[in-house]
């Protein structure tokens, strides 16, 4: 029997899915759908169906934009690579004509397909082309196996990692926990701080506040915070989804930059995960080996530290619909050499 592309509206359908198909993202979650949907974005849910049986997921949603509009496939579609060349053709068909009536003028996938020289070529042959820019999204991720022992998972850490989460125990700093409006509030004001220290534009207050609301209904997510001498001086946001909790967001003080704190948050918020029977920890993007004057490299050197492994995905590809595609094209470009990455 041929593949075919339905819409799915039950979340109970899609979670099922969703948790046979193991990905390692939360990007294509029914929560992180709740959440575009509650920001304004125009959605998409599609499931791929062979043989009266569901193989796949690819939430898609709508970005509308001067420079050009387009449908996002974030870390999706969720499929098994290896049926990729039966599976590709067909959603592309699908989203194009859906391109044309919602007028979009391209279409990108952000896909975990592993990147190797076959993805290339699939995605190649159907007219795709890498994308000018690399997205927030990672294509280059690290994770931890938390099914090791807890002192297996302590011994894994490096030196350095393993005396600053002491040394912020023997220091006194305390780690609370919250997913309230008032929690979200506190986070804020580390997470604004972080973005005009370190120069970034920061999400609004808005955003995290549905992506706050539309996971925290099942108990999906959680605010870390550290305090030293009463004051909250390094925050986390940490999203469970499946197997695996995932370091979202972080920031810090100006304050106090000598106290490990952001250590002992990961540290907690890892046995936390452990704790709920999750398999992986997933601190999320980091830059490649290759690239030493990344403006990630120290945040690297930071996740590198509680040990694990990295995974590498295929570039972010698109498919253009219009000439107003090649617009956004070059303003990405020149977007990404002024941010160097």
């Amino acid at each position: 029997m041929s593949i075919t592309i339905k819409l799915i509206e039950s979340p109970d359908e899609w979670q099922e899915a969703e948790a046979k198909l193991a990905p390692h993202t939360f990007l294509q979650s029914w929560e992180w759908s709740l959440a575009q949907q509650a920001l304004g974005q125009k959605i998409f849910r599609l499931g791929i169906v062979k043989d009266d049986r569901l193989i796949g997921l690819a939430f898609i949603y709508l970005i509308k934009a001067r420079r050009g509009s387009f449908l996002f496939c974030p870390h999706g579609p969720l499929i098994n690579w290896e049926e990729a060349e039966e599976i590709m053709p067909i959603l592309l068909k699908y989203l194009i004509a859906l391109g044309r009536q919602e007028r979009a003028d391209f279409i990108r996938f952000s896909p975990l397909a592993p990147n190797r020289p076959a993805m290339k070529n699939i995605f190649a042959s159907l007219g795709f082309r890498p994308a000018p820019v690399h997205l927030m999204h990672p294509e280059l991720a690290w994770l931890l196996d938390l099914r090791p022992t807890p002192e297996e998972l302590l011994s894994g850490l490096e030196k350095r990692t393993r005396y600053s989460i002491r040394k912020a125990q023997k220091d006194g700093v305390t780690i609370r926990t919250g997913n309230a409006a008032a929690a979200l509030a506190e986070f804020y004001k580390l997470y604004k701080e972080t973005a005009e220290r370190q120069k970034f534009v920061p999400f609004t207050k808005d955003y995290l506040k549905k992506e706050l609301a539309a996971f925290v209904k099942n108990d999906k997510i959680m605010l870390y915070f550290a305090y030293y001498q009463a004051e909250p001086i390094a925050t986390a946001m940490i999203i469970f989804s499946h197997d695996s909790a995932f370091y979202h967001h972080g920031a810090s003080s100006r304050k106090f930059t000598k106290v490990a704190a952001s250590e002992l948050i990961q540290w907690t918020a890892i046995g936390q995960a452990k704790s709920r029977g999750l398999k992986f920890y997933n601190f999320w993007g980091i830059a490649p080996e290759t690239a030493p004057n990344h403006p990630w490299t120290g945040l690297t050197r930071f996740k590198k530290g509680f040990g694990g492994f990295s995974e590498e995905y295929l570039h972010a590809q698109d498919y253009a619909l219009t000439k107003k595609y090649w617009l956004n094209y070059l303003i990405e470009k020149l977007r990404k050499i002024k941010r160097r990455y």
